[in-house]
């Protein structure tokens, strides 16, 4: 989910110096990693990685807590603390807060991706379910009349942010299609942003600064996600022999999702990779968005589909992912994860060892399947219904300063075990 949240901060800072908003197209690296400086704040203690953290403290910090848990690890507490210690008094996430000790008010910058992200994230890790329903109640707070998101409350309604939440509401078993405003639903505003097959190849659109939706790759990575109702992080859908696009004037959420995949197979048919451009540089290696891809193609049509693009990610990716940190090494467990692959034996590379040497040694390997009878009891105290109303950061930010915007617990169980 992604965040979904491309290229380096230092990029972002410079856009917001600007006031230019870079298209989604163009963006590359969903782990910001500027160097950091005399005036650059260095990560608090808890915090996964080195770098600036003002640009993607939450989001960077939620992923690597859910690649641990992905991982069978268990986080360091101060980690998970120096997440919930981010959070408003709303509910929501900031990208960053230098001073957790101050009430966050009008000028406290919160977004929907972060605070998706960290929803995900607390949910895996277990044991704050307060912050999870505040969080959630948050978003459903700021959902749009159409039944989409974007990167900031109000902001106009896209694929990425929207996913995001959507990952947030099916990761804590909330059913997106039951959140509703004005009528609509999470998947009414995604569907509308699922362009035609003749023209655009079946992709997701993503607005321009005039508010058209230009096909890209990294918001069909996400919209794949959303409309199958997956989080940031999924096992391998059913096994498919490869998605087909197919026009439909009211395409279904699953055809949204294939006419998507086809889109994405066929970027990435030539070279086995996405590429991207940054600032009218020469194309590259899209590491990120090749990552969210294959996620997207193996919870779409099984791990089949995604085994050319894996394959060129175990290959070229670690030294990507080295350089860019946290949130890099935790898309690549995300889609080790995604096509059953070893993330500690990733093209020879141990993701989850790498990952845990970028902050606080986490507690150990979990026991991820055993469930005690007093776990179960436990759990089942908690069920409660309450009324109430889930990556894409970067792009928030560009909306932000480019076109002026920027994956309630209800009859469910709240995970309850600490970190």
């Amino acid at each position: 989910m992604n965040v979904r949240r491309r290229s380096s901060a230092a990029a972002l800072a410079a856009i917001a110096v600007i006031g230019a908003a870079a298209a989604p197209a163009v963006a590359a690296d969903p782990s910001p990693s500027p160097s950091t400086s005399a005036s650059t704040p260095s990560g608090p203690s808890g915090l996964y990685g080195s770098t600036d953290p003002r640009f993607d403290g939450v989001w960077r910090q939620s992923l690597a807590l859910l690649a641990q848990d992905t991982a069978g690890v268990v986080p360091s507490s101060q980690a998970v603390k120096w997440l919930t210690d981010q959070q408003c008094d709303n509910g929501a996430f900031a990208p960053f807060r230098a001073d957790p000790a101050k009430a966050c008010d009008a000028g406290t910058m919160v977004d929907t991706n972060s605070t998706a992200a960290a929803v995900q994230a607390l949910w895996a890790v277990g044991g704050h379910g307060d912050a999870v329903e505040s969080a959630l109640a948050w978003l459903k707070s700021v959902q749009n009349k159409d039944g989409g998101w974007g990167y900031t409350p109000g902001g106009p309604s896209e694929a990425n942010s929207t996913s995001v939440v959507i990952g947030a509401l099916t990761a804590t078993e909330t059913d997106p299609a039951g959140v509703k405003k004005d009528g609509k639903s999470p998947y009414d505003a995604l569907l509308a942003s699922a362009l035609p097959c003749a023209e655009d190849g079946g992709a997701f659109g993503y607005p321009d600064q005039k508010g058209k939706l230009l096909a890209n790759a990294d918001a069909t990575a996400a919209g794949v996600l959303g409309a199958l109702g997956k989080g940031l992080v999924t096992e391998a859908g059913k096994k498919a022999d490869g998605a087909t696009c197919t026009d439909a004037g009211e395409p279904t959420r699953e055809q949204a999702a294939a006419n998507g995949a086809a889109y994405l197979a066929d970027a990435l048919g030539k070279d086995g990779h996405l590429k991207s451009a940054l600032g009218g540089s020469a194309e590259q290696p899209d590491y990120g968005n090749t990552a969210d891809a294959v996620v997207a193609l193996a919870a779409q049509g099984g791990k089949d589909t995604a085994a050319e693009p894996l394959a060129w990610l175990e290959k070229n990716a670690a030294k990507w992912a080295e350089q860019s940190g946290p949130a890099a090494y935790a898309q690549l467990i995300f889609a080790a994860h995604a096509t059953g692959t070893d993330p500690r034996a990733f093209g020879g590379t141990d993701l989850v060892e790498k990952l845990n040497a970028t902050g606080p040694a986490p507690q150990g390997a979990a026991a991820k399947d055993t469930v005690t009878t007093s776990d179960k009891a436990a759990d089942e105290d908690e069920k409660k219904d309450d009324s109430g109303f889930g990556v894409w950061w970067f792009v928030g930010v560009c909306l932000v300063v480019g076109i002026g915007v920027g994956f309630l617990l209800s009859g469910r169980n709240k995970k309850q075990q600490q970190p």
